[in-house]
């Protein structure tokens, strides 16, 4: 099996799975973080070793980080907690979000939940590249806008948003910034300390950590405030409740310090293998590129293609060898077509027939030239067979 979905997710690191280790095994580093004994006390350590880790992968202070279980819990308490601490919805003033829709399924069910509440939502509709300019997020701010919530790499298209063109735009009309990160992290340069955002998710399964384990960054200068949306113990300086699991935290420090040493490598190795894909598939008629078709201006990981006049599952079917996506994880539960392709355009046939490419470290150059053959060879095959128009 070739595996090409790491967009999905990708597998836990050597590196990341011994540093995790001692915090696993029966006799092991067992201690509650939160406990005031030798045990909790190394736990304790472990835990803000992990927290200095992720924090310098995107430019923050370790105070910024709360630990979460992953990129949706954080997006939820970005969100939500902050129109909470603004009275959403006791005061019963008018407040605004401003997203687009493209985002993750965690970002727009966050806000259609709050809709329900009173809030109002802009879903802004991004080129025809699927990116959002920070013109068109301007125009959309009214006096009542409280939070723009953008992501920063599309998850789906590899899309790359101009989020340090619109940072300091949006501090300029005190606007909060809420950014999904969950796919730039360890593929962007990230510097918080010079781009104005006020809120960041991150994922660890993302980047080679442990699934169930995520990070949300909330700035302290100026101080982004928040409502809890998990009360308890006060954990996480208030702001998330509960118990550490100390092996999980420990794995995702581990694998932002490996992204961090291995940024340049990595970023130039995914680049490579996408450029070489799409070398060999852009010589099949009609093929679509979804997302930006300059690739220095597209995530160095994704490859989103259509393959008009072939019906999509028996495309996915026929490449029962690659490891290969339609579109989001998080969205598999629905037959319908991509959401993110529809919004650039592509209608529901054209959609359905696309296949996301996502690239990782143990991806190889003979892999690329193996899913291209096939690929190539069974578009044509298929295209035979199928009544669809070609022209997408």
């Amino acid at each position: 099996m070739i595996y090409l979905d790491y967009a999905a997710t990708t597998p836990i690191d050597e590196a990341v799975f011994d540093a995790m280790l001692p915090y696993l095994k029966p006799d092991g580093l067992h201690g509650n973080p939160a406990s005031t004994h030798g045990p909790g006390f190394k736990a304790r350590a472990a835990v803000e070793t992990a927290r200095q880790q992720v924090a310098a992968l995107i430019g923050a202070e370790a105070s910024e980080i709360i630990w979460t279980s992953g990129a949706t819990e954080s997006n939820n308490l970005a969100i939500k907690g902050a129109l909470e601490f603004r009275g959403f919805p006791k005061n019963g003033k008018p407040v605004h979000i401003v997203t687009s829709k493209t985002e993750h399924k965690c970002v727009l069910d966050t806000c259609r939940q709050l809709e329900t509440l009173g809030a109002r939502v802009s879903y802004l509709k991004p080129d025809g590249q699927g990116r959002m300019t920070p013109e068109a997020v301007l125009a959309a701010i009214t006096p009542d806008t409280v939070l723009v919530s953008l992501m920063w790499v599309n998850n789906e298209i590899g899309t790359v948003n101009d989020i340090e063109q619109l940072a300091p735009r949006l501090r300029e009309r005190g606007v909060m910034l809420h950014v999904d990160a969950a796919q730039a992290a360890g593929k962007l340069a990230i510097d918080l300390k010079t781009v104005a955002v006020d809120l960041l998710s991150l994922s660890a399964h993302k980047l080679y950590g442990p699934k169930g384990v995520g990070a949300l960054y909330v700035r302290r200068k100026p101080r982004a405030r928040l409502s809890p949306q998990m009360h308890g113990g006060g954990h996480e300086q208030g702001m998330r409740s509960g118990t550490l699991a100390t092996h999980q935290v420990v794995g995702m420090g581990a694998a932002c310090a490996l992204a961090a040493a291995r940024f340049d490598a990595d970023v130039a190795h995914w680049r490579g293998l996408r450029d070489a894909l799409w070398a060999r598939l852009q010589t099949i008629p009609g093929v679509l590129r979804n997302g930006p078709t300059d690739g220095d201006r597209a995530a160095p990981h994704l490859l989103n293609l259509s393959f008009p006049g072939v019906e999509g599952e028996s495309l996915r079917a026929s490449l029962g060898g690659i490891a290969v996506s339609s579109g989001s994880a998080c969205s598999s539960a629905t037959a319908e077509p991509s959401y993110v392709l529809r919004a650039l355009g592509r209608d529901d046939e054209t959609a359905n027939a696309s296949l996301r490419f996502s690239f990782g470290r143990r991806t190889t150059a003979a892999e690329i030239e193996q899913v291209a053959d096939t690929v190539i060879a069974q578009v044509a095959w298929l295209r035979e067979l199928s009544p669809l128009p070609r022209n997408g």
